[in-house]
């Protein structure tokens, strides 16, 4: 009897303990333009909190429908500030969505030979036959770059050769396969060290394309069902020292 009591005993405590390292983790939606810089930011997170800090990376339009359709993530780590505001519009939120740092636009290719030009001329040329960008209707980014390849009245011109990705991380691997011959991606993911030293690529003029502004937001469901542990990461976003890892990631101060 006393050995069937002791097995009850440590099939219970094992069962608190798996208990309490589930509710020990948070899911976070992050744009995929920041897929590099989560990593970093998790690794400073885990210096002082020993929270397991699940990512699901994708584009922020899609992610922002995920969250209305009942997704269940805590917090929502966006490439604008636009789909966090309509989370909060829409009783998603459980804060007001904060702006933790602002995006830089950059054209970058892998192919011997081509040029790269900040007026963007050299995309009409006949050896220019695919050009990427991510989804402008869903990914910050990719509006971006649509915004000024019409600045400089060239995007009617060369929407025949736009290959689009469903997020910058698959446009950006149309790029650095060579599926697409030079394309417009985050400065986060070209000086990552995943993709440093590969193709050329030149950052494009800030005052161009409109600000890309992130903002993060606090969830509901974070709120309710992992209260501390969403907040500690949230507040760890808008942070000094995180602050420094989306500087040494090519991020603007806001």
């Amino acid at each position: 009897m006393g050995t069937k009591r002791k097995m009850l005993s440590s099939t219970f405590a094992l069962f608190m303990a798996m208990a309490g390292h589930a509710q020990n983790k948070i899911t976070v939606a992050v744009a995929a333009n920041m897929q590099y810089t989560m990593d970093a930011l998790k690794v400073e997170f885990k210096k002082t909190d020993s929270t397991e800090i699940e990512v699901v990376l994708g584009a922020s339009g899609q992610l922002t429908q995920q969250i209305m359709q009942g997704a269940p993530f805590d917090i929502f780590v966006s490439a604008d500030t636009d789909y966090p505001a309509k989370l909060a519009a829409s009783n998603f939120a459980a804060a007001r969505p904060e702006i933790y740092t602002r995006g830089v636009l950059v054209l970058w290719s892998v192919k011997p030979g081509v040029q790269l030009d900040p007026t963007l001329k050299n995309l009409v040329s006949e050896n220019i036959q695919h050009i990427a960008i991510a989804n402008p209707t869903t990914a910050p980014y990719g509006k971006a770059a649509k915004a000024l390849m019409e600045k400089y009245n060239i995007y009617d011109k060369i929407k025949s050769k736009i290959v689009t990705g469903e997020s910058i991380t698959q446009a950006s691997q149309f790029i650095a396969t060579s599926a697409a011959d030079i394309g417009f991606t985050a400065k986060s993911i070209v000086i990552s060290n995943q993709m440093k030293g590969i193709g050329h690529w030149i950052e494009l003029k800030e005052e161009d394309y409109p600000a890309i502004l992130q903002a993060a937001v606090l969830l509901k469901y974070g709120q309710e069902n992992r209260a501390r542990e969403s907040k500690k990461f949230y507040d760890f976003l808008v942070s000094p020292p995180a602050k420094e890892i989306y500087k040494k990631f090519g991020y603007l101060a806001k």
